[in-house]
């Protein structure tokens, strides 16, 4: 925890106010385009109910990809493993991030006076579901971080768009058909379309198709997991 927030002036608030101003000045900056979002009446709800599903994969995606290069000392000692370095960092990155997000969203509906009955079991789904593919992309990246260093940096250009095509700024189904179709194979979106299912009971996303999150969870954590069992000994050496 202090090597996580604990060295950065403002240590753990910044946790709370960098995604929170993201949220604050998207929300201000689209109810001067439009007279009410896309769904229920809040801008600010609207819109941290896709970036904080964003927020949760991308931080665990990098978070845990960098688990051994943070915990590089500690894993010469015997009783350390590069099981112990993930878990860890997985661990600490998701309380986190749920602590955050419960704030940010419980604030939002209590600033807006937001009148809405919440479906938790789709809320706590969404954010398992964001956590889930944070951790599968995490452990692949782990391996492929510290063994192919520039990866880390095509990483940053691969997921930079996902701002844009996560359902952050929209809802799948105002989409062109085109578009749809394309955008449907992103994983991230049907976790948006879960988790604005939990905040607005108008709301019924029938794209959702949990066997592919699932598998889209479980392909790069089963190849992650291998690939550094297998080699995890070589990447320390390098």
């Amino acid at each position: 925890m202090a090597t996580r927030y604990g060295r950065r002036p403002g240590g753990y608030a910044w946790a709370l106010l960098q995604p929170l101003g993201m949220i604050v000045l998207l929300a201000f900056a689209w109810s001067l385009l439009m007279r009410s979002p896309t769904l229920g009446t809040s801008f600010l709800l609207f819109k941290a109910t896709g970036i904080l599903v964003l927020q949760t994969y991308t931080t665990l995606a990098n978070a845990v990809g960098q688990a051994m290069s943070y915990s590089r000392a500690l894993l010469f000692y015997p009783r350390v493993t590069w099981i112990d370095a993930v878990i860890a960092r997985f661990l600490l990155n998701t309380l986190v991030i749920w602590a955050v997000s419960t704030l940010i969203l419980g604030g939002i509906l209590l600033y807006d006076n937001v009148r809405t009955v919440l479906d938790w079991g789709q809320i706590l789904l969404a954010m398992g579901l964001a956590t889930g593919l944070g951790l599968g992309s995490g452990c692949l990246n782990c391996f492929l971080f510290q063994r192919f260093p520039v990866w880390q940096n095509i990483w940053g250009i691969v997921t930079a768009p996902l701002f844009l095509i996560s359902g952050v700024l929209f809802v799948y189904e105002d989409l062109p058909p085109l578009a749809q179709t394309i955008l449907w194979y992103n994983p991230i979106l049907h976790v948006t379309g879960i988790m604005r299912d939990g905040f607005y009971p108008v709301y019924s996303p029938g794209y959702v198709s949990l066997p592919f999150v699932g598998a889209c969870i479980l392909l790069p954590m089963v190849a992650g997991l291998l690939l550094l069992r297998q080699f995890h000994r070589d990447l320390l050496n390098r």
